[in-house]
C-alpha cells in the first residue's frame, strides 16, 4: 500500500477516525480494513455459510491496491457510529407548505449525515398564484430556494463534508426567467448549483426560433408563451457570466429511466451525474484506470483481464453497500432498495492516456474512451446478472425496462462522478478530466513552497536525462509545458492540460463516455476569459446533438474568487504580461491602398485567438516606423488578453491627412489611415474565421478558435489557502481535498 504525502495528509484531515479531542486514532490501512470488513458483512444476508473473511480480504486488496475506491462517505463512515455511506440524494418538494418544510427538514438530516441533495422545484405553483386554502398569493420557487439555502447554511455537515444542493426547474415553468437570473449575484443562494431542465420540445423550438408554452404545474393550464431561442440565449448568457445555470436534458434522462412506472426523474445530485427518482440515493465508486495497464515490451497496454476482475469486485462491493448503509430517512431506504442503483465510474483517465502515449485532444483518445466505457458498462451488467442469480433481481425489475431480459441485481450500474478527493488519495487525475496542470506550487512550512510535479512527467523527464529543479519550477509557474523550451515535442503532445484543450474536445470526450454510461457524466468544460457568448452557445448545442445529458462550463474569471491557478502569481493583479509568441500561427495578409502607397497588413492567430499584427510599406515610402510601432503595440495587447474588439474600436476611424487628401481622386483607397487599415484587416480575419466555423458540425476537424483559457489568477481554498480547481462540475482543492460539492 503506497500513498503519496498529499494523500496521507488528506486522509488524516478528512477520513481517518479521530477521538473526542480530534486526534487521529487509525492508520490508512486500518481505515481500509474497517471499510472492507463492514461492507463484506452484507454477504451473510444472502448466504449464512459465506466466507466473510475471504470477501473482506478481497475488498481490502481492491482498495489498498488503489484499483478502486468508493465515494467519500463510505470511506469516512463505514464501521463507525454514523454509518451513512451514500454521497447524494434526491428529495421531492410537494406544492404545499407542509411538503416544502418537510423537505427542508429532510435535507437538514441528510446534510448532517454527510450527504448532498438534489431538488426539483418544478412542482411549486408560480409566483402570484392564488392559494385557495388561505386566500393568499404564492411566492414562487425562487423564494423557497432561499429558505432551503438558509437551512443548509445552518447545518454543519457531519463535521467533515459541506452541504451541497442542486436546484432544478423545468424550462416550461412560468417562473423560469426569474430562476435563470436568480444567481446573477454570486452572493445569492450560495449553497445551490442551479440547472434548467430542458425538454426536447423546447430544444426543437429553440433551434427553429419558435415560441413554446409555459405550463402551471398546479392547474396544468397554459400560462403564457416565450420565444425558445431567446430563453436559450438567456441561459447561455448566464452560464457565460458566472457558470450558472447549467443545463440538463430532462427528457433524455427519462428516456433511459430504468423504472418509469416507479416515477419520473425530476432532478439530479449536486454535480449532475446522477439522475434519481424522489427519495433515491446514489452509491458510487471509481476504478483507477492508471492501474489497469500492463507493460508489453517497452510500451503499456490496457490489461482488460485485470479491468474485468476489478469491475466484478467493484459491483459486488457497491451492491453490498446498499445493504449495510444506515439511511437518514426510511423513505430513502425503501426507494433505494427497490431499484438498488449503483454507479461505477472511473478516475485516472488522463494518466492512462499518458501511459499509452495518446494525447487527450485526439481522435484516438475519443475512440479509446468509447471502447473502454463500453467494456466497463457491459462487464458491470454481467457482474450484476451474476449477483441476481445468487441474490435475486432488484425488487422493481418486473416493472423495469429490463423485464423481458435476464434479471439484473441493479437498475443502473455506471456513473462518471467527480472524484476530486478520492483521486487525491489514489494519486491520479480526477474522473475523466485532463490534467489541470503538469506542475503547480504547493505551500509548505515557513511560508516556503514546493513545485508539485505530475509523477508521470517527472518520471519521463528523469528517464530522458532532461529533469532539473529549475525546469520543474518553470513549469509550475505556468502549469502547462506547451510553450516551454527544452521539452521535446513528443512529450508536449501527451502532457496536455485542461487549458490546452479546445472545448469541443472536452464535449466530445464527455459524449464518448456518456454513450456507455447508464446515468450521466460529470465534467467541466473550461473556457478562457475572452470567450464569446456565441462560443458557449455552440458548446451547449453540440452537447445536445452528441447525446450528453447535461453541461457544466466554467469561464475564467467569471466568478470572483473562483478561478484556477496553475502558476505563481506574484505581480499585482492589475499588471499583465503577454503570453509567449506561439511557434506556429495562421493568418491572412491584405494589401491596402493608403496615401503613402501600398500597406501590407498581416494578421495571425493561433489556438488562443488573434495574437499578432505585422505591417510592411511598399516601395513608395511613407511612415513605416509609425505603422510598425502600432502593429507591435497591438500584438502585445492581443497576447496580453485585451479584447480584440476593444482594439478595433480604438484604431478604427483614426484619420491621416495624406490618405484623406487622396481619397477623393483615388477610388482604391478605402481606409482612413494605417491604424484604420490594421483595424479593418483584423475585423476581416474575425469575419473569415466566423464564416469558416460550421458550428453545428461534429466532425473531427471542427475547431473553435480563441477558446482556451490562458489568463491565470490566484484564488484560495477557504480551509488551507491553496489554489483550487474547477473540474467535473465541482470545485476541488488539490492540496487538502476541500470540495464545494461535498
Amino acid at each position: 500500500m503506497k500513498f503519496t504525502e498529499n494523500a496521507i495528509k488528506v486522509l488524516g484531515k478528512r477520513y481517518l477516525a479521530k477521538d473526542e479531542n480530534g486526534n487521529v486514532i487509525e492508520t490508512p490501512e486500518e481505515m481500509l480494513r474497517r471499510v472492507a470488513r463492514t461492507v463484506a458483512d452484507a454477504d451473510k444476508r444472502y448466504n449464512k455459510e459465506a466466507d466473510i473473511k475471504k470477501t473482506e480480504d478481497k475488498f481490502f486488496d481492491l482498495m489498498a491496491s488503489l484499483r478502486f475506491l468508493p465515494n467519500s462517505p463510505t470511506l469516512m463512515n463505514a464501521g463507525r457510529p454514523l454509518g451513512q455511506l451514500s454521497a447524494c440524494f434526491v428529495l421531492p418538494i410537494e406544492d404545499s407548505m407542509e411538503g416544502i418544510f418537510d423537505s427542508i427538514k429532510n435535507a437538514a438530516l441528510i446534510h448532517k449525515s454527510g450527504g448532498g441533495t438534489g431538488f426539483s422545484f418544478s412542482r411549486l405553483r408560480p409566483k402570484g398564484s392564488t392559494v385557495k386554502t388561505t386566500g393568499g398569493v404564492a411566492s414562487g420557487p425562487v423564494s423557497f430556494m432561499k429558505v432551503f439555502n438558509s437551512a443548509t447554511e445552518a447545518v454543519k455537515q457531519g463535521g467533515t463534508r459541506r452541504g451541497a444542493n442542486m436546484a432544478i426547474l423545468r424550462v416550461d415553468h412560468p417562473d423560469i426567467l426569474e430562476f435563470i437570473k436568480c444567481k446573477e449575484d454570486d452572493k445569492e443562494i450560495t449553497n445551490f448549483n442551479i440547472s434548467v431542465a430542458l425538454t426536447e420540445k423546447f430544444m426543437e423550438a429553440a433551434i427553429k426560433g419558435e415560441d413554446y408554452e409555459l405550463i402551471d404545474p398546479n392547474t396544468k393550464q397554459v400560462k403564457g408563451k416565450l420565444n425558445a431561442k431567446e430563453v436559450f440565449e438567456l441561459i447561455v448568457k448566464g452560464a457565460w457570466t458566472n457558470g450558472e445555470p447549467g443545463i440538463v436534458f430532462i427528457d433524455r434522462m427519462n428516456q433511459t429511466n430504468p423504472t418509469p412506472k416507479l416515477g419520473e426523474i425530476e432532478s439530479t445530485n449536486p454535480c449532475g451525474e446522477q439522475p434519481l427518482l424522489p427519495y433515491e440515493s446514489c452509491n458510487l465508486g471509481s476504478i483507477n484506470l492508471a492501474k489497469m495497464v500492463k507493460k508489453v515490451g517497452d510500451k503499456y497496454e490496457i490489461d482488460y483481464d485485470l479491468l474485468e476482475r476489478t469491475v466484478f469486485d467493484a459491483v459486488h462491493f457497491l451492491d453490498n453497500v446498499i445493504d449495510v448503509n444506515v439511511y437518514p430517512l426510511p423513505e430513502i431506504e425503501r426507494m433505494t432498495k427497490l431499484t438498488r442503483k449503483i454507479g461505477l465510474g472511473v478516475m485516472g483517465f488522463a494518466d492512462l492516456l499518458i501511459l499509452l502515449q495518446i494525447p487527450y485532444n485526439s481522435e484516438e483518445a475519443v475512440n479509446l474512451a468509447d471502447e473502454l466505457m463500453k467494456f466497463i458498462n457491459y462487464k458491470s451488467k454481467e457482474a450484476s446478472r451474476e449477483l441476481a442469480k445468487l441474490r435475486g433481481p432488484f425488487p422493481e425489475f418486473h416493472n423495469s425496462i429490463y423485464k423481458e431480459g435476464e434479471p439484473l441485481r441493479n437498475a443502473t450500474t455506471t456513473t462518471i462522478a467527480p472524484t476530486g478527493t478520492i483521486s487525491i488519495i489514489a494519486g491520479v487525475s480526477s474522473g475523466i478530466e485532463p490534467l489541470f496542470a503538469v506542475a503547480f506550487w504547493r505551500n509548505v512550512m515557513d511560508n516556503d513552497k514546493l513545485a508539485e510535479v505530475n509523477y508521470l512527467f517527472e518520471g519521463i523527464m528523469k528517464e530522458r536525462g532532461l529533469y532539473s529543479k529549475e525546469l520543474m519550477d518553470k513549469v509550475a509557474e505556468v502549469g502547462t509545458i506547451q510553450h516551454i523550451e527544452g521539452i521535446p515535442d513528443d512529450i508536449k503532445r501527451i502532457f496536455v492540460t485542461a487549458h490546452d484543450i479546445t472545448p469541443i474536445y472536452h464535449i466530445r470526450m464527455q459524449a464518448a463516455f456518456q454513450k456507455w454510461t447508464d446515468n450521466a457524466v460529470s465534467k467541466t468544460v473550461n473556457f478562457k476569459k475572452e470567450t464569446t457568448i456565441e462560443d458557449v452557445k455552440t458548446v451547449f448545442l453540440l452537447a445536445y446533438r452528441l447525446g450528453c445529458k447535461g453541461v457544466t462550463i466554467y469561464r475564467d474569471g467569471s466568478r470572483e474568487g473562483q478561478v484556477i491557478n496553475v502558476g505563481d502569481k506574484k505581480e499585482d493583479d492589475r499588471t499583465s504580461r503577454p503570453r509567449i509568441r506561439p511557434e506556429f500561427t495562421m493568418g491572412i495578409t491584405e494589401k491596402v491602398r493608403i496615401g503613402c502607397g501600398n500597406l501590407y497588413v498581416t494578421v495571425n492567430y493561433d489556438e488562443n485567438g488573434i495574437c499578432e499584427v505585422f505591417t510592411n510599406l511598399g516601395k513608395a515610402g511613407g511612415c513605416p516606423s509609425q505603422s510598425e510601432a502600432t502593429a507591435r503595440l497591438v500584438s502585445v495587447a492581443l497576447r496580453s488578453g485585451m479584447d480584440v474588439k476593444e482594439i478595433i474600436e480604438q484604431l478604427k476611424g483614426i484619420r491621416c491627412h495624406s490618405t484623406l487628401r487622396q481619397m477623393a481622386t483615388n477610388k482604391e483607397i478605402k481606409v482612413l489611415s494605417c491604424p484604420d487599415a490594421i483595424a479593418k484587416t483584423i475585423e476581416k480575419l474575425i469575419n473569415i474565421k466566423e464564416s469558416d466555423k460550421v458550428r453545428e458540425s461534429i466532425s473531427a476537424d471542427l475547431d473553435i478558435r480563441n477558446l482556451i483559457e490562458t489568463e491565470k489568477k490566484e484564488i484560495c481554498c477557504p480551509e488551507c489557502g491553496h489554489s483550487i480547481t474547477h473540474e467535473s462540475g465541482c470545485v476541488i482543492c488539490p492540496n487538502c481535498g476541500y470540495s464545494k460539492c461535498g
